[in-house]
């Protein structure tokens, strides 16, 4: 997949929208392809198999812009919306660390997958996020590093995508890597074990859910709730979690410096805690030793955890989740659990982490003080 251009003028356009867009390729051909979708979609018969062919048009963030006015960062942060998300999702945190990192980041909101784009799976959404951050990098020579932060979905199409943008030996599309930071992202999947914490741990339903995702969410479904194997392949979130002969998922995750989690310990009615924070049951803190902060009053639990030693013991859970457990074990995880159960707005736990809508989820400012406070830069 790549971006196929005519001649090397590129050039500023804006579109029916009002947005602008940094178009590559001739002049006759801009107004073409501003009046198409950014990706095309082809679908065979069964509606599983997709072809991905990228235009010739990439969204340029106002906040890459505005970071880089008067100075030149060499730190690219890029910020990756969840289902149904956008862009303003991260208009609040992205904000904030432009107002508390001047001159050292450049900020960057994903434009590639947002509203029911986020139906079309894990592996394309993976893609187009790809194939816009090499765009950005391409168009500013100066970067030298690199960070991600995701928010529950964009967690996983994070990790898909800098799989694809791995260099050995340790280079993310030609830059250093740096913090690679989920927030409240469903890493062992959705179904059962009450990672789905709203169908209350209920066996009928989480079965039904498991049967019925694609319908309602698309490809992205079947990924969520690892419904997805072909009997030739394993479901994609177990194979993201190892390198696989084209992809090097795990290599391009321990590529970066800090690996980390935040996770909800209550409330996230779509993501449960044990998803979030990559663990096993027992392992989750005794809610009698989750301490307050007075900086951060939500962060409640921090832990760093090394490589987990393999093993071939049977555990709790001897299934897909805890091949998962055992392969994104093999990653040192920074494990930050967060708990707004003392909040008005905990009942919105799973935006209010992010900061989704800033008067709707405001309690969440000091979770992104603390991933601000400890970003390597």
């Amino acid at each position: 997949m790549s971006f196929r251009t005519s001649v090397s003028e590129q050039y500023l356009v804006r579109g029916w929208n009002g947005m602008r867009y940094l178009v590559m390729g001739s002049a006759s051909e801009s107004n073409r392809y501003l009046r198409k979708t950014q990706f095309l979609r082809d679908r065979g018969r069964s509606g599983d198999s997709v072809r991905i062919q990228s235009s010739q048009m990439i969204r340029i963030d106002d906040e890459v812009q505005s970071s880089v006015s008067s100075t030149n960062p060499h730190h690219l942060v890029v910020m990756v919306n969840g289902i149904i998300g956008s862009a303003n999702d991260w208009k609040y945190a992205s904000e904030q660390f432009l107002k508390k990192l001047p001159g050292r980041v450049a900020v960057h909101r994903s434009q590639s997958n947002y509203l029911t784009l986020t139906f079309d799976g894990v592996d394309m959404m993976g893609e187009r996020l790809a194939e816009e951050v090499k765009a950005l990098v391409k168009n500013r020579p100066g970067l030298q590093s690199i960070s991600f932060v995701a928010h529950s979905l964009g967690g996983l199409i994070a990790r898909y995508a800098i799989g694809l943008l791995y260099e050995p030996p340790g280079r993310v599309v030609g830059l250093e890597p740096a913090n690679f930071v989920t927030v409240a992202t469903p890493h062992l999947g959705s179904r059962g074990h009450r990672q789905l914490p709203f169908l209350c741990g209920v066996p009928l339903l989480e079965r039904s859910a498991s049967l019925a995702a694609h319908f309602i969410v698309g490809r992205t479904g079947r990924h969520l709730f690892l419904t997805d194997s072909d009997g030739r392949k394993p479901p994609l979130l177990l194979q993201m979690v190892n390198d696989t002969d084209d992809i090097k998922f795990r290599s391009a995750l321990t590529s970066f410096k800090r690996c980390v989690t935040y996770a909800n310990a209550d409330y996230d009615h779509m993501v449960g805690w044990r998803t979030s924070s990559i663990r096993r049951q027992h392992e989750l803190p005794d809610r009698g030793v989750l301490l307050r902060n007075e900086r951060y009053p939500h962060i409640v639990y921090m832990e760093r955890r090394e490589r987990e030693i393999s093993s071939s013991e049977t555990s709790e859970t001897s299934d897909l989740e805890e091949e998962m457990i055992r392969g994104l074990g093999q990653v040192p995880w920074e494990r930050i659990d967060v708990s707004f159960s003392q909040s008005n707005q905990r009942f919105i736990a799973h935006s209010t982490i992010q900061v989704k809508t800033y008067w709707m989820n405001s309690d969440g400012a000091d979770v992104i003080a603390h991933i601000i406070d400890r970003f390597l830069v």
